[in-house]
């Protein structure tokens, strides 16, 4: 009996431990589209307790007369720094504050800070949204509810829980060729959401071109660089963020 039971405590540890590498092995950030970022004038980023935080620093941004803010969740296993690139065409175009969460074992779930925990990164910001990546888009749908928000964003992700009385203003942008968050899988939670929820679907993006971190397992193709995709998000937040 004693032979067995250390035979499952050792399985046990086996597991364990081929979980934590799984879950410390994410996908990284392209190095050239993080530092096109930092090396932006117009555009701040600093490393604080709440995760990392872009800000709008150029004389010719255009700032919104309420300070508007936006928490982003990233995807599974993804680096954060991987959606620099995407989220700062927002900040230096439409002046909106973006922190980007650090979860713990670099998955959304195990994260379990409320909205609150992230808005004291940038307490000069009146206005908040909440949005994410995949998994993280799931995340943040679960951070609405008692929390002070002006609205929720979900890049190629969808809810699991109920918000379609939230009164929340609600965009949902999902990738033509996603083959992770699919439409079907997007368009079935559709009911979760307020009725007056927006859809957009951008034309020849996949799973991965939310992020700059490479091709991800299971993705469809995508037929959109980078430098459009972020142009594409610009707008479509530019139009929700104000």
């Amino acid at each position: 009996m004693r032979a067995i039971g250390l035979g499952a405590l050792g399985a046990l540890l086996v597991v364990v431990f081929g979980f934590l590498i799984w879950a410390n092995t994410p996908y990284r950030a392209d190095r050239g589209a993080t530092l096109e970022v930092f090396r932006n004038g117009d555009i701040a980023v600093t490393t604080v307790d709440e995760g990392i935080l872009m800000q709008p620093v150029g004389d010719s941004i255009d700032l919104p007369a309420d300070p508007v803010g936006l928490i982003f969740v990233p995807g599974a296993r993804v680096e954060p720094y991987a959606y620099l690139f995407q989220l700062s065409g927002v900040v230096e175009e439409h002046g909106v504050t973006v922190l980007i969460t650090k979860p713990t074992l670099n998955l959304a779930f195990f994260d379990t800070r409320g909205v609150d925990d992230f808005t004291t990164a940038a307490p000069e910001v009146d206005r908040w949204f909440v949005g994410g990546h995949s998994l993280g888009g799931v995340r943040a749908c679960l951070m609405t509810p008692d929390a002070e928000l002006e609205g929720l964003v979900l890049f190629g992700s969808y809810c699991a829980n109920d918000l379609s009385e939230s009164g929340l203003t609600v965009l949902s942008i999902a990738g033509e060729n996603d083959l992770l968050s699919d439409l079907a899988t997007i368009e079935g939670a559709a009911p979760l959401l307020p009725a007056d929820a927006q859809f957009v679907v951008i034309e020849g993006a996949n799973h991965a071109a939310f992020g700059d971190y490479g091709a991800q397992s299971g993705d469809g193709e995508r037929t959109i660089t980078s430098e459009q995709m972020r142009d594409e998000l610009t707008r479509l937040l530019g139009e929700v963020l104000r």
